[in-house]
């Protein structure tokens, strides 16, 4: 469950000051794909699509995973957790987004919803980065350290790291939102997205604004950065194991029961870096947007496909499932 930190339900917060000697809060303008007029349609549609296959294809890995025997492992109990935050992902952007290219205008977002829709995307996007980096070591587990795996990956040390996970995502929420909604803001504050990200929103902020967008980037960076290296350290460690295998074939055996993992890390990790890690100096609008669609609505679709496509335990449990619910002849 995502906890909303207390200054959600504040009232007044720094932000527009009127001569009443107190502020209001301000609502924010998303612009989303308002001068792209001739793509709202069948972006509508796409999106739409999209999010209907994410919705279905995860909460399909969420069944299969809990009511499968062959898939009660440390592994697909992490690739669970993985879905469910990829349902909230997409439900807390997806449908303003749609709302927003069904509209001919610009739709108004208000302070708290702004802060709230910006505290969610952290936690979940931090809560995944952990997740993978939990995922990356189960596999290092089982690779690198086999007689030790049922004692590294026990169901207290799994339920510990998926805590764990939320509690590192929901404190980092706390802290950025906490830091960028405190800052004032312009009476009509226009946010050039199609949702209440990082950048655009600080962006908007009239002072202190180089200072705070220092220390938020550079938060940002790190919390992509070490889960990130620590996956890539596991791999290192993983691949020196393959190596180490006389088999050619079982190299190719156990590289299998990584790559869907690898492959996942690889397009989560890519999109955040290009767009949190960039030069922001010759990055476009209309680029950024293109990439947080990606990474927002396509990449949350990705994963499940993935998994299922590249996984034979995966697709021998929905294949078993699927007889186990047709009608015997």
């Amino acid at each position: 469950m995502i906890i909303s930190p207390p200054w959600l339900c504040l009232r007044f917060w720094p932000g527009v000051t009127t001569g009443v000697n107190h502020t209001t809060l301000p609502e924010f303008l998303l612009l989303g794909f308002s001068d792209l007029k001739a793509l709202q349609g069948p972006l509508f549609w796409v999106v739409l699509l999209v999010y209907l296959v994410t919705l279905l294809s995860n909460s399909l890995i969420i069944l299969l995973t809990q009511v499968s025997p062959a898939l009660h492992s440390p592994m697909y109990f992490f690739l669970r957790q993985l879905s469910v935050v990829e349902l909230f992902y997409t439900t807390n952007i997806v449908p303003r987004t749609l709302a927003n290219l069904a509209s001919p205008h610009p739709q108004t977002i208000s302070f708290q919803g702004c802060a709230a829709q910006m505290y969610i995307f952290i936690v979940l996007g931090i809560s995944e980065c952990c997740l993978l980096m939990a995922m990356a070591y189960d596999r290092y587990a089982a690779i690198c350290q086999p007689l030790h795996y049922s004692t590294l990956l026990s169901p207290q040390a799994c339920m510990t790291m998926v805590g764990t996970s939320w509690l590192i995502g929901i404190i980092t929420a706390t802290t950025h939102a906490s830091l960028i909604f405190s800052l004032p803001f312009p009476s009509h504050p226009i946010i050039p997205h199609f949702l209440c990200d990082i950048l655009p929103v600080l962006r908007l902020a009239s002072a202190g604004k180089h200072r705070s967008e220092i220390s938020v980037m550079t938060a940002t960076v790190v919390f992509i950065m070490v889960p990130f290296s620590l996956i890539v350290t596991s791999y290192i460690r993983i691949l020196g194991a393959i190596l180490a295998m006389a088999s050619t074939q079982s190299r190719r055996k156990v590289f299998s029961t990584c790559s869907s993992h690898l492959l996942v890390v690889c397009l989560f990790f890519g999109t955040a870096s290009i767009t949190y890690i960039r030069p922001q100096a010759g990055s476009s609008v209309t680029t950024d947007r293109i990439l947080s669609l990606f990474y927002t609505v396509i990449t949350p679709m990705l994963n499940p496909i993935i998994y299922t496509l590249r996984n034979k335990d995966v697709t021998r449990a929905l294949q078993h499932l699927m007889k186990r619910q047709s009608p015997s002849p």
